[in-house]
């Protein structure tokens, strides 16, 4: 596969990966902890009852955002050709993007935006990414 495909793939399943993680825990925070009378797809009586949920409300969102980031960094840093980090990083910015908007649409707690912007998306697409150019380099050595 040519190069630049390769690393556009990485990109895109990165994402596609993180993506679907992160909105698999999302269902399961909202299973674990429903919040009565609202429905999840209704965004604006979402919005409305954010900023009185409780910590546990928040639990799986952040791990949500964060495993979703790091596996898809994961993903992006084993498949990309060259510039395995680079690309690992690509995936946090799309998730720091994605959380920035969500975070304003769906105004909580100050102290969640706080840790979900900060903690969630590029520490956790850096580490991501180191582990992923260590499985890279070991898979490549096996061969």
């Amino acid at each position: 596969m040519h190069p630049i495909f390769k690393n556009i793939s990485a990109v895109v399943l990165g994402w596609l990966v993180g993506s679907s993680l992160n909105m698999g825990l999302i269902q399961t925070g909202l299973y674990i902890f429903p919040i009565s009378g609202i429905d999840p797809n209704d965004m604006d009586a979402f919005a409305e009852v954010m900023p009185t949920l409780g910590f546990e409300y928040f639990i799986f969102p952040f791990l949500a955002h964060a495993l979703g980031t790091f596996v898809g960094a994961i993903m992006a840093s084993m498949i990309a050709e060259s510039k395995k980090m680079k690309f690992a990083l690509y995936i946090g910015g799309l998730f720091l993007l994605g959380g920035i908007a969500v975070n304003y649409m769906l105004a909580g707690p100050t102290w969640f935006a706080v840790a979900d912007i900060v903690l969630a998306y590029i520490p956790m697409a850096w580490l991501g990414g180191k582990i992923g150019v260590k499985l890279a380099l070991k898979k490549a050595q096996e061969h």
